[in-house]
């Protein structure tokens, strides 16, 4: 499949992300999109993205405009710092999945561009600039700026006391998050740092690295364990005993701290939101959609099932930010859990959960076809919920197909838009009852898919 734009920015295999399509899509942006005082650029650890990174800043000076090599940094503080700088930014990731694959992701002065903005990058594509002579500069300071926030806004002692694990692995954000960590207070404990990209996907857990967070929850006296993903703006947090927390949970919980009064957040999220804020507004998958949701203004808060958590008014001494962040929706709940403890705090939660998988490598239009069967044959339907013991109570179609079942539980499929794969999502008013709904269902689709 060729790079395309999907939910995150333009994704593809590295192969496919030649010095001339990447110069495109470049060139594209600065023709349809402002850019400020120049572009910012930043990447993750995977081995093709330096290489990509030096593609994007020569293509934009060679129409003319400045660039700012930031070096390895994560997604949201490369954001934060170009929008200080009224600059516009470029993010060399391809986020959770596969080093065999990279993308961009394009930000204006403003934050992460829209779908407006999306529609003319690629009206743009192909069409010619007049050459330049742009300049090159470089900032070391992006991480510094970003630690600050933080620290500045809950000061020194906020998470005093608690011992916390960081599964570094290969995210970008690894030595930033623990040192943001230990001037917030906390005593640090690393975990499973990794030369070699890991594609840790904190929405959709994979079994092996459920077990690795509960041995290491055994093996040390934690209050918690928390992750990023690669490029830093998806955030994974554990109780005690090394059991996930779902992103959007932390999503919700993150809201109320902050004194949000409406959410934006995809269909994927799970319905306690609903009980917790004045408003919800629901949107597809992606945080465009969620970003275009938030423009209704007032005290609004972005959340996706990811975890990738965007601030929309001033909190607690933050500013605005309109990009995915990880590290806020990790500090929040872990104040709000100090003394009570992870696990007590998401019992107090409104009895609703998640749980996400996948059907990996399968062609998009495999899964596209399935979906559409599902989608118009009444029969293929039942017959499919029949596999999970469900009963169709209703359907969704927002993005994907999301079914409610007559017992309460939720089952949501969804095809990617950048990858070869086709996501489950489950809802149900336990953890187990999501768990089980996961796993039979995500046998169900593999056979469908594959058979």
């Amino acid at each position: 499949m060729p790079p395309k734009f999907g939910t995150s920015g333009l994704r593809g295999l590295v192969v496919e992300l030649t010095p001339a399509l990447v110069a495109d899509h470049v060139q594209a942006f600065i023709a349809a999109c402002p850019v400020g005082t120049g572009i910012w650029v930043g990447r993750d650890l995977r081995p093709s993205s330096e290489r990509i990174a030096q593609m994007v800043m020569q293509a934009a000076m060679d129409v003319g405009v400045n660039v700012v090599d930031c070096g390895d940094v994560p997604t949201p503080a490369l954001a934060l710092a170009a929008m200080n700088a009224d600059a516009a930014a470029v993010m060399i990731t391809g986020s959770h999945i596969p080093a065999d694959r990279n993308g961009l992701k394009f930000y204006t002065p403003a934050g992460e561009i829209t779908k407006d903005h999306e529609t003319g990058i690629l009206a743009a594509l192909g069409s010619k600039m007049a050459a330049g002579s742009g300049k090159r500069g470089r900032d070391i300071a992006v991480p510094i700026a970003y630690a600050a926030r933080y620290v500045d806004a809950f000061g020194s002692d906020a998470l005093a006391g608690m011992t916390i694990g960081v599964y570094t692995h290969s995210t970008v954000g690894r030595d930033l998050l623990m040192q943001i960590l230990e001037r917030l207070g906390a005593e640090v404990v690393e975990l499973g740092r990794s030369d070699k990209f890991i594609p840790v996907d904190t929405e959709a857990v994979d079994p092996a690295t459920r077990a690795q967070l509960i041995a290491w929850a055994a093996e040390h006296p934690l209050d918690a364990i928390v992750s990023l993903d690669g490029d830093g703006d998806r955030p994974l947090l554990t109780d005690a005993a090394g059991q996930v927390v779902p992103g959007d949970v932390l999503g919700q919980i993150t809201g109320a701290f902050l004194g949000a009064e409406i959410a934006v957040t995809p269909v994927s999220s799970n319905t306690g939101a609903e009980s917790v804020f004045d408003k919800v507004i629901r949107t597809k998958i992606g945080s465009p959609h969620v970003i275009a949701g938030m423009e209704c203004g007032g005290k609004v808060v972005g959340y996706e099932a990811n975890g990738g958590f965007l601030l929309g008014f001033a909190a607690n001494g933050l500013s605005p930010l309109m990009t995915r962040d990880a590290v806020l929706p990790l500090i929040a709940p872990l104040m709000v859990a100090k003394g009570q403890g992870v696990a007590s705090m998401i019992a107090g939660q409104p009895a609703r959960f998640t749980a996400t998988g996948r059907v990996e490598n399968v062609p998009t239009e495999v899964s596209l076809a399935f979906v559409a069967l599902l989608d118009t044959d009444l029969d293929a339907r039942a017959g499919f919920l029949a596999g999970i013991d469900g009963t169709e109570a209703s359907v969704d179609r927002t993005d994907g197909l999301r079914m409610t079942l007559t017992d309460g539980r939720v089952v949501h499929l969804r095809p990617s838009g950048n990858a070869p794969e086709c996501r489950f999502y489950a809802e149900a008013g336990s953890a187990e009852a999501a768990q089980q709904a996961l796993t039979t269902g995500l046998t169900a689709l593999e056979t469908a898919l594959r058979g």
